[in-house]
């Protein structure tokens, strides 16, 4: 299985009990994004150029 390396998102609330979001890019072509309060729950995983247009989008 991939081993994602997540890091929480910079929009991310800093307490441990707010809204966050962890997204892993450590693999080629694939970003993942998870609820950091589910680590162990599901991943999404979706190509960079979808992410791209995702995060690029207003």
């Amino acid at each position: 299985m991939t081993q994602f390396v997540f890091v929480k998102s910079s929009y991310s609330g800093n307490t441990t009990d707010s809204d966050c979001v962890e997204v892993a890019t450590n693999v080629t072509g694939t970003v993942a994004v998870r609820d950091s309060k589910r680590g162990d729950g599901p991943v999404i995983r979706v190509t960079d150029t979808a992410w791209a247009a995702f995060t690029g989008a207003q």
